[in-house]
């Protein structure tokens, strides 16, 4: 019994440092884009989550005349999981305090932005929407409650 107790607070201790990480490697993306966005306007005075929160949410018509949003696909809560549109795969939550595994990876981060932004946009997302979705998602640490 003591070894499973031990193995339980090993385990809750390993998934706390890994929400974190995942948190903190969020963090670092917001200062990149961040930097990036005063490159292009050094008059930008940074993300905030009204920003993240609007572009996560804003409707864009797409050439077949749909809406989409990321919502439309991540949920109106970035903390459920959400499923893709189209293919009807699952897709884990966005909030890095939920999935532990979202910003795991800079590189994928960014690739994932562009391909989706590409998509929806129509071109590239801006380095200053990107601090402020990503901002936003920290914000969102609770699941919606199942009925």
């Amino acid at each position: 019994m003591k070894k499973i107790n031990l193995l339980l607070v090993a385990l809750l201790g390993l998934a706390a440092v890994t929400a974190h990480a995942s948190i903190a490697n969020a963090e670092k993306l917001i200062m990149i884009y961040t930097a990036q966005a005063k490159n292009v306007n050094a008059d930008y005075a940074g993300p905030t989550v009204a920003d993240g929160k609007f572009f996560f949410n804003r409707k864009i018509k797409l050439g077949n005349g749909k809406e989409m949003a990321c919502a439309s696909c991540h949920t109106a809560n970035p903390a459920d999981s959400g499923k893709n549109v189209v293919t009807h795969k699952s897709i884990k939550p966005l909030s890095p305090a939920v999935n532990a595994q979202r910003f795991a990876d800079f590189e994928k981060v960014e690739a994932k932005f562009t391909e989706h932004c590409i998509e929806i946009i129509g071109s590239d997302c801006t380095a200053a929407e990107k601090a402020s979705y990503i901002t936003y998602l920290l914000t969102e640490k609770t699941p919606t409650p199942k009925k």
